[in-house]
Order: C-alpha cells, then structure tokens, then sequence
C-alpha cells in the first residue's frame, strides 16, 4: 500500500511547454471532500480524442503501467476531493503521473519538473476510514498532458491517449508471443502461491490479476478510445512486482517499467516482458528449493 504523501502543490501559473514530448511545471506548490462508495456505471460507449480529468502526481519511484492495480491512502482535503470528483463526474477515473525533476539552466531559482508517464486509472474500490481513505485503482492505458486547466484544489487537465503502432490481430508472430506469455505467466503463478506466505494472503497473486483483467473486455466506464488492444494490455501484465521480491529487484523492475511506458512496438514489449517471467521464474525456483531444504 502506497500513503500519499507529496505537501507541495502546482500554482495556478501553470504552462505547457513541449520538452522532448514533455509537458513542463514550474513547480511552486501542488493541493480537496467527503466521499462515497465507488459504484460500478455504466454508460454507453463515447469516442472521444481527448477527456479533461483530475491529476494525481507521484515521484519516479512510483510510475504505475496499464493492467497494474495499487492501493493509495488518501487523508488530505485536497486529495479526497479530487476523489469525489472523479467519482460524482469523471465515471470513477482519473490520471496518475510522474513528475520527474528536470534542469532547466544554472540559473534557475526553483525547482522544474516534468510531466510524464500518465496512466489514466479506474476506481475499482474504496473504503473509507477514520481518516481519509484505502482506494484501490487499476492502470487502464498510457495517456499524454497535453495541457493543465487548474490546481485548485487539486491539479486537472487535458489528456490524450497514447497507444502501440498497429499490430495486425492476424499475425503469427504476435498470437504465439501471446500465447507464450499467457502460459508463462500461469506457471509462474502456480511457484508463487506455493511459497511461505502470511495466512492472510490472496492465492492469486498480482502478475496473475493483472493478466485476468488485460483479458476482460474494456469496463463500460472506459472510453474506448483510451484503452489499449488486447495485445497491448497483455505486453504490460507481465510487470508486477513477484512474492519475496528484494529491493533491488524491485528497483530493476522500476526502470523496465520506465522503459516499457516510453515503448510504441507491442511485439518488443511482449519480448521484453517474457525475459522478465523467466528471470522471475527462476528466482522463485530456487527460493522454493531453499524453502523444501528449511522444511527438511
């Protein structure tokens, strides 16, 4: 579980400027709110080029990819708003970004950042506590800032779908990729739920979660022009953090996640994505022998 924590918050003299297919922030401060159950609605489906959303930023250490699920805490006023906004008027969705410190010359006197890796997410749950509230959201699909509207109380803007080049439904090559992932995936697992874990964990482990939900039909709350091909989800399931994960494991899985966000050929993420099942698989393997040898 991720608790939100960031205290600064984006002025209202935010601007745009295209930086290597980056929208720039001059940073100064970034923010609002009772809220409700989240609901299932449902709506016909719209086309639409661009959606105007809530924006949720977090550090680089935190990019969240298409299919992958997180859990935030959220107690500030400004962040529970922008929660009740995406739910009251937004079809439970909203944008979560990375800002990504940036220099802009010696000169400068603040801090820049840039705007990058956006993942339009869904609502799929919240419960509400105490103090704020667990939300559990889902990555949907890449999307583009193309623009800020406002930051108060909380950041908004324009957005637009980024996806894969073309690929072909038809081709060889892609189905058999596909195929091998989806396998892969499931034997990997079928370790996992075998290794010493607490008695309250799920059997079914994130990496298979994500592949069940990147095989489902788009929710009908989701645009259709924002989310990704069945291709294209299932290239991304494969990067989800495994059981006993170290933290240099984790920290490499970051950066793939960087490098696979930035990708726009799903045949290359797919090829990527099963090195990674196999360098996890083997992983999990010889946690398990060492396991079986503890219990002897």
């Amino acid at each position: 579980m991720t608790s939100f924590l960031i205290s600064s918050m984006l002025s209202s003299s935010i601007f745009p400027t295209e930086n290597r297919g980056r929208v720039r922030i001059p940073a100064t401060s970034i923010p609002g709110g009772s809220i409700v159950r989240a609901v299932k609605r449902r709506c016909s489906k719209i086309v639409a080029k661009s959606l105007d959303l809530p924006l949720l930023p977090f550090s680089m250490s935190e990019v969240l990819v298409p299919t992958e699920s997180k859990t935030l805490h959220l107690y500030e006023a400004r962040y529970l708003a922008l929660l009740e906004e995406s739910m009251k008027r937004k079809k439970n969705m909203f944008v979560h970004f990375i800002l990504d410190p940036i220099s802009i010359s010696e000169t400068a006197t603040e801090a820049s950042f840039a705007a990058r890796y956006g993942c339009l997410v869904l609502i799929e749950n919240v419960e509400r506590l105490d103090i704020g509230a667990l939300v559990s959201i889902r990555g949907a699909g890449r999307v583009k800032i193309s623009r800020f509207l406002g930051a108060d109380p909380y950041l908004s803007g324009e957005v637009r779908p980024i996806k894969d080049r073309l690929v072909y439904e038809s081709s060889d090559e892609i189905t058999s990729k596909i195929s091998q992932l989806k396998e892969s995936i499931k034997n990997l697992n079928s370790l996992e739920i075998k290794l010493k874990t607490p008695e309250d964990s799920p059997l079914q482990t994130r990496l298979f979660n994500s592949l069940k939900w990147a095989e489902d039909e788009p929710p009908e709350e989701c645009d259709e022009t924002f989310f990704p091909s069945l291709q294209e989800r299932l290239s991304f399931a494969a990067f989800q953090p495994v059981s006993g994960s170290s933290q240099s494991e984790l920290s490499r899985l970051q950066q793939e996640k960087l490098k696979v966000m930035d990708m726009k050929d799903t045949i290359e993420r797919l090829e990527l994505s099963m090195g990674l099942i196999k360098e996890n698989t083997s992983s999990i393997a010889a946690k398990l022998a060492i396991q079986s040898l503890d219990i002897r």
